[in-house]
């Protein structure tokens, strides 16, 4: 299993479109994706689950990847978390 914390950068926080291309990304994994705010989980491969988080610009995220590839897609959760909205 991989854990890690992330500051969320992407300006509007998890709104429709980051959260969006976070499912995409994390749908394409074989690992069981879990995205935690305080006391807060959602499933990374729901997009409802993962805006019922309410995840702000600034907000930190614990991420825990667990699977066959879970150190690629914990890598490429990270760095999509860590965007700036220009990328996004």
């Amino acid at each position: 299993m991989v854990q890690f914390e992330v500051t969320v950068n992407v300006e509007g926080g998890l709104h429709a479109r980051p959260a969006a291309l976070l499912v995409n990304c994390s749908s394409q994994s074989q690992s069981k994706i879990t995205l935690s705010k305080g006391t807060k989980h959602a499933d990374g491969k729901s997009i409802l689950g993962i805006m019922t988080l309410g995840v702000s610009q600034g907000d930190t995220l614990t991420v825990q990847v667990e699977g066959a590839d879970e150190q690629n897609v914990a890598t490429a959760i990270q760095q999509l978390l860590e965007q700036s909205s220009s990328n996004i």
